[in-house]
């Protein structure tokens, strides 16, 4: 994930704390794995380092210093740039799920019992979605059936690789 470009782009919006800026993309994203505080500070750190973000404001208070970041016109150069670039096809790549199966294939794990887990699992994970309403923000309903459809592509593919792997066994 482009963690940094998203940073980017949530304070192209304006000035804000790191804490803000967690917020804002899990709220931009709220079917998605939430953000780590971590991960904010660190990505801020490295965007500050590169001189893509600045620090606008720093107060002290009892603990750490806190500061407000702002984007600079190297970031929204960067934002903007990154925003033009197309993704590229996920062309030969393998995800996991496709790395546990050709991994039990190939150690003589149970493939069709992998296959029917992970099947009822993106099961689950559809119905939770759509159960849910998305939240008011019109990219809320953009980002949820993003998401639904890889995970019925994913459904498809699963079916598909059960079949053969079904046929094969019966052809042995």
């Amino acid at each position: 994930m482009a963690t940094a470009e998203l940073v980017l782009g949530l304070l192209s919006g304006g000035a804000a704390h790191g804490y803000d800026v967690k917020r804002g993309h899990d709220a931009w994203f709220p079917d998605s794995r939430p953000l780590a505080f971590g991960q904010v500070y660190s990505t801020l750190a490295r965007l500050e380092r590169d001189g893509l973000v600045e620090v606008a404001e720093r107060t002290a208070g009892g603990g750490p210093d806190r500061r407000v970041f702002a984007i600079t016109e190297k970031g929204r150069k960067h934002l903007e740039d990154w925003l033009a670039d197309p993704v590229p096809p996920a062309w030969g790549t393998a995800d996991e799920m496709l790395r546990k199966l050709v991994a039990a294939l190939r150690t003589g794990g149970d493939p069709t019992a992998f296959l029917a887990r992970q099947r009822a699992n993106h099961l689950r994970r559809i119905r939770e979605l759509q159960d849910a309403p998305p939240a008011g923000d019109p990219t809320a309903h953009l980002v949820r059936s993003y998401l639904v459809a890889h995970l019925d592509a994913d459904l498809r593919w699963l079916d598909s690789a059960l079949e053969r792997l079904t046929d094969d066994k019966e052809t042995s």
